[in-house]
């Protein structure tokens, strides 16, 4: 994402297109006040909700009659001077709104993310939290909503800030030392005073690492594939989870050929429930193209739901399904054809996708699986690959300087330069451009 200079003022709409009651249009920069004027003839007094007419500055013409908010610097979203015009949500007011902004002479269409990054570089938000934004935006669950909350409002943020505050601290001791290397006593003081630091540091680091995944995988939603051979009812069971007909059911075998993804809210956690082609010995090249889909989303999944026919069962999956990191439940479908008797009696879970029998079970086993895999202990902090990487080379850091010789005193000072450029890194304090090109380009125009 390339961002036009940082002085311009920018202009967006910043609540959702299509027929609404209301409608937020949003304007950051130093003309913001001069805009307002040119809509409204003039100014309002700051943080005070009033009602104005707003009109073409060019024709005259009477947009719409407004809610406006005035924003002074720094105390804005954007640290900028803001103002925000709620108007009716109908797609012609605000195009006429949008239309008058756009002919302001120095005003201009903000871009993807542009807002969420002025806010970043003026010090309203760190990194971690733009990114927490980004993920309370996108949320679909509350357990989703409940992590990004939690991001934005700086739970990582203050985490790395105390660990780089901690390494800080020894950084001054190694210094001092740096300063006296002829006293006998630094060895010891490296050892007393700065190892006690990094230990205390690394073992807090190392305990929200182990945490990663689940947030990673809560962010993402669980990925959950169903496979097994042709006209296990795989497609039916898709559709009756999904409460919809997302996916084609024939009594043909090879029906499925690609991948069909349904995303499901399961007590509050994501997941991605994966239709796949059925594996038996392929009739053609689109089929054998759709059971190799199929092996790769099954290697890459959390859980795979392995269904047998509970006429022609086949209980075990192939050796090749390549799914040694990812839970798998049996699943026996299409157990209406059976006698009460013939049920099984171990963890393989019965169902019938055609009259429902056994979902309300599956369901419950799903939304089990899904708490456990992302809602289990403390709040994960660590929520994004990126987070994840750059705590990783922190800790790289910090295990080298436990590891190293304290009488290398100034390698052992590199180690934790190291560490703390690793934690400016995740908070973007430090010169990241095509992180942050990446980061901000994931929002929505208007924020």
């Amino acid at each position: 994402m390339s961002l036009s200079s940082g002085t311009d003022t920018i202009f967006a709409l910043s609540s959702g297109r299509g027929r609404a009651g209301v409608a937020v249009i949003r304007i950051s920069g130093s003309r913001s006040k001069a805009a307002l004027s040119a809509l409204s003839g003039g100014t309002l007094q700051p943080r005070l909700a009033t009602l104005v007419s707003l009109q073409c500055p060019r024709t005259g013409e009477r947009l719409d009659d407004a809610l406006v908010l005035s924003f002074e610097a720094p105390a804005s979203f954007t640290g900028e001077d803001v103002i925000e015009l709620h108007v009716h949500g109908g797609p012609a007011v605000i195009e006429g709104v949008l239309d008058a902004l756009s002919d302001m002479e120095g005003l201009r269409g903000a871009e993807a993310g542009e807002f969420a990054r002025r806010a970043f570089e003026n010090g309203k938000l760190d990194l971690t939290q733009a990114e927490g934004l980004a993920d309370l935006i996108d949320a679909e669950t509350q357990a989703q909503r409940r992590q990004a909350l939690d991001q934005s409002g700086g739970a990582l943020r203050k985490l790395s800030e105390t660990w780089r505050d901690q390494i800080v601290q020894a950084m001054s001791f190694l210094e001092a030392t740096l300063d006296f290397s002829d006293e006998a006593d630094v060895p010891e003081l490296i050892e007393t005073r700065a190892r006690p630091l990094i230990e205390s540091t690394l073992a807090s680091l190392i305990g929200h690492l182990a945490g990663a995944r689940r947030g990673e995988r809560l962010r993402d939603g669980m990925q959950v594939v169903l496979a097994g051979p042709p006209n296990t009812g795989k497609s039916s069971l898709l559709n009756s989870l999904a409460n919809r007909d997302a996916a084609i059911v024939s009594h043909e075998p090879g029906t499925t050929r690609d991948v069909i993804e349904v995303h499901l809210d399961l007590g509050g956690y994501p997941v991605t429930l994966v239709d796949t082609a059925g594996l038996r010995e392929a009739a053609g090249d689109i089929e054998r193209e759709g059971m190799r889909r199929t092996l790769v989303r099954a290697g890459d999944a959390d859980l795979v739901l392995w269904l047998v026919d509970a006429t022609n069962p086949q209980w075990t999956a192939p050796e090749d399904l390549g799914v040694a990191d990812a839970q798998v439940v049996t699943v026996l479908n299409k157990t209406d054809l059976m006698s009460a008797r013939e049920l099984p009696v171990d963890e393989t879970i019965p169902v019938s996708a055609k009259t429902g029998q056994g979902i309300d079970a599956l369901i419950t086993k799903l939304e089990k699986l899904a708490a456990e895999a992302m809602g289990a202990g403390e709040p994960a902090v660590v929520t994004r690959q990126r987070q994840r990487h750059e705590l990783e080379a922190c800790g790289d850091a910090l295990q080298a300087f436990l590891k190293g010789d304290p009488l290398e005193v100034e390698l052992r000072a590199e180690d934790l330069r190291v560490a703390a450029r690793a934690l400016a890194r995740l908070s973007g304090r430090v010169d990241v451009e095509d992180v942050l090109d990446r980061v901000f380009a994931d929002f929505c125009i208007g924020k």
